[in-house]
């Protein structure tokens, strides 16, 4: 006879039913991308779009999208301009969902030009990216309340240089039932033990810097958190998740979905930081569920009810990514 499955963990918070859910694309929709972080590889660009065509969607491709900042090359455009472009996109009702181009930095200069109380008032969308993207969609969720995708972006190249992953962006967008259960070949458990939440989180030093603005929420209790990161150092993955743990942000967390890692270190010095820190929060956390920096990932939604099951090594939805 199989074992029973290990309980559920709870938390002092429990999970309500998940954030609104924009619609899912079908063909025709206008998609949106945008450049709030660092410029754009044009021939990337290029090549995102063309997988939206073959889609049957019409990629719409912000002003300022191929600009540099004057003086700050690191920015794609200024921060007015790479502003403006998030705004016009979500606010144009003809617009389905806004896809980042691609991360890097500059999204914190961006988030507090906008006028949220008009982003608020527009029909809801899906905005789709990572990384960099995570400060705007930690954003999104506490302000607008809406579901976001931690998904691949336009000009990224696991985008436009491997197929699953553009397959699953893909049908996560138009058939998102089909992509309830998420895995990866390397999940397994670095904690074991099964747990239900709201998911969040996403880029872990982004997570961090952002404690203490307006956005930051006061705690991820009653989530299933989502993070990963690239090109920092195990010490400084320490320090990251030290931060967060000092500031209350992982108070009352129900489970944690561990992606890659991409030029971090040595697998096994991460995962001797991951069990120092997040070992006694007595929570369930699944090793690499394969989402975020790697050359091949997962779209993984924010705002949705799941359960983590570590052993497995899965993360199933309750409900679809998009309504």
């Amino acid at each position: 006879m199989a074992a029973p499955p290990t309980p559920l963990s709870t938390s002092p918070r429990p999970a309500d039913g998940g954030l609104t859910r924009p619609r899912r694309l079908v063909p025709g929709d206008r998609v949106a991308l945008v450049a709030p972080s660092g410029p754009i590889d044009p021939g990337r660009l290029e090549a995102g779009c063309a997988i939206l065509r073959s889609w049957g969607l019409e990629p719409v491709v912000g002003a300022h999208v191929l600009d540099t900042h004057p003086t700050l090359g690191h920015f794609a455009g200024t921060d007015a301009d790479r502003a403006a472009d998030f705004r016009d996109a979500w606010l144009d009702p003809g617009i389905a969902a806004v896809l980042y181009a691609r991360g890097g930095y500059g999204s914190q200069q961006v988030v507090d030009l906008l006028d949220w109380d008009a982003l608020r008032a527009a029909p809801p969308k899906v905005l789709i990216g990572f990384s960099d993207a995570t400060v705007l969609q930690e954003t999104i969720a506490q302000r607008l309340g809406l579901v976001t995708l931690y998904g691949p972006m336009g000009a990224a190249s696991s985008f436009v240089g491997d197929g699953p992953t553009a397959e699953h962006l893909r049908q996560t967008l138009f058939d998102p039932a089909a992509v309830l259960t998420l895995t990866g070949p390397d999940a397994g458990p670095l904690i074991p033990g099964r747990a239900r939440g709201i998911t969040a989180g996403g880029c872990a030093s982004l997570l961090a810097v952002e404690r203490g603005t307006p956005g930051a929420r006061p705690s991820f209790a009653g989530t299933i958190l989502l993070l990963e990161d690239v090109n920092e150092h195990p010490y400084r993955l320490d320090r990251i998740l030290t931060q967060l743990l000092r500031s209350g942000a992982l108070d009352g967390v129900n489970g944690v979905a561990l992606g890659s890692w991409e030029g971090c270190g040595p697998p096994d010095r991460i995962r001797d930081v991951m069990l120092a820190r997040l070992g006694p929060l007595g929570v369930p956390v699944l090793w690499e569920l394969g989402f975020g920096h790697g050359p091949s990932t997962l779209t993984v939604p924010l705002g949705v009810p799941a359960v983590l099951d570590a052993d497995a090594g899965t993360l199933t939805l309750d409900v679809p990514a998009l309504a």
